[in-house]
């Protein structure tokens, strides 16, 4: 280094700059600086240096540092206007988006035609600036126009942050599913160094956040926080603290209050107030979520100066979230008329329908609060009927959780049917509302999932997905899956009045509501409708842990003395369960067959075991709309049959083999034959399916769950490819029915994944299954599929014959 030139260490200070190696690059820029007396040097070292110093929290000395390197004499138009560029950036970071905007508008139009390469990184920060501005358009064409230099160049990683970049402006735009594909494509060029990589995860997990999937989104945030403060990097740190604040704002308030006040504190110690008051701003939206209830007048008053702070700073659009969020908190303090603009931000425009709708419930005007939340939901539903991936529409669905449920309040308030049932079929056809257009072929996909199997073989604990290399291929899973699954043709909810006109004489609908507080119950048969309050969702929610936990040992405890008693404490709580939810129903209809809508607070329920249901034939559609849909398609009977058995399943081999007896001929795959491609191109030629293997339900990311087979797990993103998947899937194997709950209303599992690419019934069991009764109770119900009953019935029938109660239940269609 000593026989290094000023010139060439100020190159490698910037280098080390960008690699996030602060400390060394201060030292190294204070060599530069004695190694040389040309002014326009100087002046640019001394610019590197003041970046330097605010990255690592010396804000102030930054600005001092640069505009002394400004005041110099004998400095080039050139120079001076690389340095106006970078007090630009400064007075960015500090939030003074009007100060940024003047000088880097002043820095290119000095560079443009001077030095485009200096201008291109110019215009990257501009590109910052404006995004906070919500000047979307400027702020893509400076990336666009920054991009195309660096090409130019052959600058692949400065071109890959461009690109990112337009990724993040395309999140803010609302297009997420471009965002994440703009960001991933991005990141191997753009992530050279553990400090770039951490700013590009800081964005994704944005984009996760935004798609609802926060427990991704938090931990994401949380190891990037982790990055930069081993960089001693305190700004960087506290912006992922304030993400991080925001995230949990959605359902943990208690948390996002601590860790957005530790965020605005770290701002305060760097002299950053803008971002100060934003962190502020989202500790005070926390504040006055409940359990808290309404604010406090100094609360009120609070609200009030830090959304001025924050409407001076640029900010306007969180200025009017706070004070929304505010006036929703307590209706009673406010009276002024909501204005939103349409090209808002869309957590503005349902915040605030979300003010109109509790203004209305506290003067009692439970029609008015139908409408302002039906009026938000259709703003969602405009966004998120774009998608075409599960995994996106359900989890979107946070964005109106607090409107869903004020609305299914106010409709159980009617106590009118026909208001109560279009917003059960509102609060279920959020994310079902437009049919997916099934993605085509996918080999790279294909390969990406098998190297997946690897990983999971090797690594059997619950946590193997945060291995890196599978961290990265789960990713690129989404990101082909969300690009890939296209939106199809949208669909109208049905009307209680359609309802009825394709129920039969023995068939009743019950459509459960949840309001986030009650549960209430809809019975609708060709005569009558009735709506009915039911038990304390709370004694639910307590009831259905234990209830899972005397299925498993009930299951397991086969024989020996404590039979007696695991027997009898299952069969207590499924009697206090169906006293509370199913029995009350029931009581109002004598209809042998019933289709059941649940939202996802009741999807663990094991309806075919509750004591009113005997005698009873029951399939659990994902919407009336969906299967009234269903209803007006004839069904294809016959065609080919198959049958997988996946390994350590001790008597799987014995239940197809009695199973496919019931059918002229079937294909069977055992043993070692049992693989994932196999099964794969097994299910595509085949109309009934049937799956007999162990299987494992991944909480945080269900569509990585799947069934055990020879060669690994078949997962819920391998049935994406699937051309064409069998209209009645049977799956024998512990688990793959449950579900993972997503923001109240949707649940989403293996069984809600085979529908949504297109079976029309799925047959599992939300619970572990005793291997005895499933080879029993299957194999006869195989008889009756062959004779070509309905799924339903032919499970019904076959419990009938048998005496086996067991948690099998069928999922869509039925009937």
């Amino acid at each position: 280094m000593a026989t290094r030139s000023a010139d060439d260490l100020h190159r490698l200070a910037v280098e080390l700059c960008i690699s996030g190696r602060y400390a060394r690059a201060l030292r190294v820029l204070a060599q530069a600086s004695g190694r040389t007396g040309d002014p326009d040097l100087l002046a640019r070292i001394e610019g590197t240096r003041a970046l330097a110093l605010q990255r690592t929290g010396s804000p102030a000395a930054a600005e001092r540092v640069l505009r002394e390197a400004l005041s110099a004499r004998g400095l080039t138009a050139h120079t001076r206007a690389i340095l106006r560029g970078q007090l630009g950036a400064l007075a960015m970071y500090g939030g003074r988006l009007d100060e940024a905007e003047r000088l880097f508008g002043e820095a290119v139009a000095s560079l443009d035609d001077a030095d485009p390469l200096a201008s291109a990184r110019v215009r990257m920060n501009r590109s910052l600036g404006r995004m906070q501005l919500r000047d979307l358009e400027g702020a893509a064409a400076d990336a666009e126009w920054a991009a195309a230099r660096f090409a130019a160049s052959g600058l692949a990683t400065d071109e890959a942050h461009a690109r990112h970049n337009l990724g993040y402006i395309a999140l803010l735009a609302g297009d997420l599913v471009t965002a994440l594909e703009a960001m991933l494509t991005a990141r191997p060029a753009a992530a050279t160094t553990p400090v770039a990589g951490a700013v590009g995860d800081m964005d994704r997990a944005e984009v996760l956040r935004e798609a609802g999937q926060t427990t991704e989104a938090e931990r994401l945030l949380e190891r990037v926080a982790a990055v930069f403060g081993a960089h001693r990097m305190p700004q960087s740190r506290a912006e992922a603290e304030f993400q991080l604040a925001r995230s949990l704002l959605t359902h943990d308030p208690a948390r996002a209050r601590k860790v957005a006040l530790a965020a605005s504190r770290r701002f305060q110690r760097l002299g950053n107030e803008a971002w100060a008051h934003r962190a502020e701003a989202i500790r005070l939206r926390a504040e006055m979520q409940p359990p808290r209830g309404a604010p406090r007048e100094e609360v009120a008053q609070r609200v009030e100066e830090v959304a001025v702070d924050l409407v001076r700073a640029g900010f306007r659009g969180e200025a009017t979230a706070l004070r929304l969020t505010a006036a929703a908190a307590d209706p009673s303090l406010d009276g002024r008329r909501v204005r939103v603009r349409d090209d808002a931000p869309l957590e503005v425009r349902l915040i605030a329908q979300e003010v109109k709708a509790a203004r209305a419930a506290w003067r009692g005007r439970h029609g008015d609060v139908r409408r302002h939340a039906a009026r938000g939901i259709d703003v969602l539903a405009s966004w998120t009927g774009t998608f075409g991936s599960l995994d996106l529409q359900t989890s979107a669905a946070m964005h109106g959780a607090r409107l869903m449920y004020a609305g299914l309040d106010a409709a159980v308030r009617s106590k009118d049917p026909e208001v109560a049932f279009a917003w059960a079929e509102r609060a279920r056809h959020l994310s079902q509302q437009s049919t997916p257009l099934r993605p085509p072929p996918d080999p790279q996909l294909a390969a990406e999932l098998a190297e997946l199997r690897t990983i999971r073989a090797e690594r059997t604990g619950i946590d193997w997905l945060d291995d890196p290399r599978a961290a990265e291929l789960r990713e690129r899973a989404r990101r082909r899956q969300w690009a890939g699954t296209r939106a199809g043709e949208m669909s109208e909810r049905a009307t209680l009045q359609t309802l009825r006109g394709v129920l039969g004489a023995d068939t009743a609908v019950l459509s459960f509501l949840y309001t986030g507080a009650e549960l209430a119950v809809l019975v609708t048969d060709s005569e009558q409708d009735s709506l009915i309050r039911l038990a304390d969702p709370d004694q639910v929610s307590r009831l259905l842990p234990g209830l899972r936990a005397d299925l498993d040992i009930a299951a397991a405890v086969r024989s020996g003395p404590m039979v007696s008693v695991v027997q009898a404490a299952l069969q207590s709580r499924l009697a206090e369960l169906d006293a509370g939810i199913l029995d009350p129903a029931l009581s109002r209809t004598d209809r042998r067959r019933l289709v059941l809508t649940v939202p996802g607070i009741l999807s663990g329920v094991p309806w075919g075991m509750l004591p009113s249901m005997e005698g009873r034939v029951f399939t659990a559609a994902t919407s009336a709309t969906r299967w009234v849909r269903a209803m007006s398609v004839t069904p294809v009977a016959g065609g080919a049959t198959g049958f997988v058995v996946g390994p350590g399943v001790p008597r799987g081999e014995e239940e197809v083999a009695r199973a496919g007896s019931a059918w002229p001929s079937s294909a069977m795959l055992l043993a070692d034959d049992a693989a994932v491609r196999a099964t794969a191109r097994l299910a595509a030629s085949s109309d009934v399916l049937h799956i007999a293997a162990h299987g494992r339900h991944t909480a945080d990311n269900p569509l990585f769950s799947g069934l055990e087979l020879t060669d690994g797990v078949l997962f819920g993103y391998d049935i994406d490819l699937i051309p064409e998947v069998p209209r009645v899937v049977v799956l024998s194997a512990c688990e793959v029915g449950r579900s993972s709950v997503r923001w109240g209303e949707e649940a989403l599992g293996m069984a809600r994944i085979w529908l949504h690419g297109g079976a029309e019934s799925v047959i599992a069991a939300p619970v572990r299954v005793a291997d005895d009764d499933a080879c029993e109770l299957l194999a006869v119900m195989h008889e009756g599929l062959a004779a070509g009953e309905a799924p339903a019935e032919a499970l019904a029938a076959a419990a009938r014959r048998t005496g086996i109660r067991a948690p099998f239940q069928v999922h869509g269609r039925g009937f």
